[in-house]
């Protein structure tokens, strides 16, 4: 899947102040993309803001997660297609994102399968 989003020119609406539009959770900054105009019109309308035009680009996936990525200067990854079933993350971890802005290379310990202060390899375990 990592592969095919690279490949794939993806829309990302555009925040107020022109910048690309993203959300914070779980201490990651999400840059919001969608693989399609039918995908983000049901994003705006389970938002309720269906009524109010929503302006994108077209980047392509690589594009994001190698260079807008780092530029964010704080956790962040891609999220395509957010609030669908088919849905996908691409968080900010070796091999999805540059090692600069990879986080499970900051104190050299692998957090990759680290969820929210748990390892969801062991069930969720802190």
């Amino acid at each position: 899947m990592l592969g095919e989003f690279r490949r794939t020119p993806v829309l990302v609406p555009l925040a107020a102040g022109g910048g690309l539009w993203t959300a914070d959770r779980g201490g990651v900054r999400w840059i919001c993309a969608f693989s399609h105009e039918a995908a983000l019109s049901r994003f705006a309308h389970a938002r309720g803001e269906a009524h109010r035009t929503w302006e994108y680009r077209t980047v392509l996936g690589a594009r994001l997660l190698d260079v807008m990525v780092p530029t964010l200067g704080v956790p962040a990854g891609v999220a395509l297609d957010a609030g669908s079933d088919d849905g996908a993350l691409f968080p900010p971890v070796r091999g999805v994102v540059p090692d600069t802005a990879a986080i499970d290379l900051e104190d050299g310990r692998d957090d990759r399968h680290r969820v929210g202060g748990r390892d969801e390899r062991d069930g969720g375990a802190p």
